[in-house]
């Protein structure tokens, strides 16, 4: 497999696009908002912040907010990763066990310590640290302009609200024209070392959603992806990893044929710390509702974690992204 580029394009549920759009125009054409299982508890050792960010990256804000409180990274928890280029409203947790007045000073004016496009919108203690997938839900609110036509967009929104899409992971979690799926194949089947540890991250990251997504095509080819084919209580595919394969054997023998080009990375990824898990294949958007006029397309849904909103757009346009070109989950 060497450098040759990885091919993004997988098959659709529904024969592909009935039209073409432009997509994130403005920040606020995507609006995501993150939806919690419960509030923060009121007390504890972690003072949380919920906080509307423009054009920033998750991971940066959170090192920003170490540095204003003066505690380390890791004393930073977050449910999850938010678009850059969007208008996003998430919770942070800051690890500090003693309240004194300088917090309330930097609070004041976070901001401007930041040095960042963000709102503090509320501000609450709680017992633990927020980790990653630990909320209910994201609503995303996404504004699509200058559609091509606009013959056929009822009817497929429809579909799609009725009977989901498939669970891809975006072509953001590959890296640019794949670049992270080409260091992982460098480094899963060729032995080269990867020193920089968030890069090994990302291609392990890169590696077992490819999988995962070769396995979801091969589903979707057959149209089996919404059906429990393999004895399995629902659809789902492989997040490899190591332990026994939590499959039944039909679904094991289908998907190891699948992934048979990509031999050579299940033994390494059984040993980069990863547990053997499962994902669905159908990725179900709720509380759909859109409006369309003549100049653009208004689409509101919730997704749980780990879904990407790109995947449910993609069975129902072709996207002109005017945004930068890197994009986070």
């Amino acid at each position: 497999m060497g450098d040759t580029p990885f091919d993004l394009n997988f098959p659709f549920a529904y024969g592909g696009p009935c039209t073409q759009a432009d997509f994130r125009t403005h920040p606020d054409d995507f609006i995501v908002d993150e939806i919690l299982l419960e509030p923060p508890s009121g007390e504890g050792e972690h003072l949380c912040l919920q906080l509307t960010k423009r054009g920033e990256n998750t991971g940066w804000l959170a090192e920003q907010l170490a540095k204003a409180f003066g505690v380390r990274p890791v004393d930073i928890g977050y449910h999850g990763l938010k678009d850059r280029h969007a208008c996003t409203t998430q919770w942070f947790s800051v690890h500090l066990p003693k309240p004194d007045p300088e917090q309330a000073q930097i609070l004041a004016n976070l901001p401007e310590r930041l040095e960042a496009q963000v709102v503090l919108r509320e501000v609450r203690r709680h017992n633990k640290k927020l980790r990653r997938g630990g909320h209910l839900a994201n609503r995303f609110t996404i504004t699509l302009r200058n559609l091509s036509s606009d013959d056929g967009v009822d009817a497929r929104l429809n579909r799609i609200a009725a009977e989901g899409v498939p669970n891809y992971f975006g072509e953001q979690r590959f890296g640019n024209h794949g670049s992270n799926l080409i260091w992982a194949d460098r480094w899963l089947s060729g032995g080269e070392a990867i020193r920089n540890r968030g890069k090994r991250i990302m291609a392990q990251s890169a590696a077992r959603s490819w999988l995962f997504n070769q396995v979801l095509a091969a589903r979707v080819r057959d149209d089996s992806w919404r059906h429990a084919t393999f004895d399995e209580s629902q659809p789902s595919g492989p997040l490899w990893g190591r332990g026994r394969p939590v499959a039944t054997e039909p679904q094991r023998e289908y998907e190891q044929a699948v992934i048979a080009p990509w031999s050579a990375w299940l033994d390494p990824l059984e040993h980069v710390g990863l547990n053997q898990e499962r994902r669905a294949l159908v990725l179900q958007p709720q509380e759909c509702h859109w409006q369309l006029d003549a100049e653009r397309l208004v689409i509101s849904f919730m997704l749980p974690p780990g879904g990407y909103a790109t995947a449910v757009l993609r069975e129902l346009c072709t996207l002109n992204n005017l945004s930068m070109p890197e994009a986070e989950q």
